[in-house]
């Protein structure tokens, strides 16, 4: 016996939540709660164009797609400053502070996850955000 006979297929639930219950929803921060790629270039616009970098002519997103976004703070510096590595890190650790101030100014819930979050609490799920 495979463990599925005892399931009643006329049953309301779908027939994996028997197999496998629904406990807990996990996001990823970016994509799924928001998107902070828009914040993150800005913070690195700015910050890039105060000292200089690209002869101080902003950089773009297509810039930002091949260099920076998805990248941890590390691999970033040594792509923007692969000579002075040192300094890149100075400045992941200003477009930190920069991001946070930002964030909290103008990033918004991507479309339907109030309605998601509210279906979640009325199931009694557990939920937490992870992120790379």
């Amino acid at each position: 016996m495979n463990g599925f006979a005892d399931l009643n297929p006329s049953e309301s639930k779908p027939w994996l939540a028997h197999v496998a219950p629904l406990e807990a929803i996990l996001f990823d921060v970016d994509g799924t709660l928001c998107d902070s790629d828009p914040i993150h270039l800005i913070a690195f616009q700015e910050l890039l164009q105060e000292i200089g970098f690209n002869n101080g002519v902003p950089i773009d997103e297509k810039f930002f797609v091949a260099n920076i976004a998805g990248k941890h703070n590390s691999e970033i510096a040594r792509a923007l400053f692969p000579d002075d590595v040192p300094r890149g890190e100075k400045l992941c650790e200003e477009k930190e502070v920069l991001f946070r101030k930002l964030v909290a100014e103008k990033v918004k819930p991507l479309d339907g996850l109030i309605q998601l979050t509210k279906w979640i609490e009325d199931r009694g799920l557990k939920r937490a955000a992870v992120t790379n």
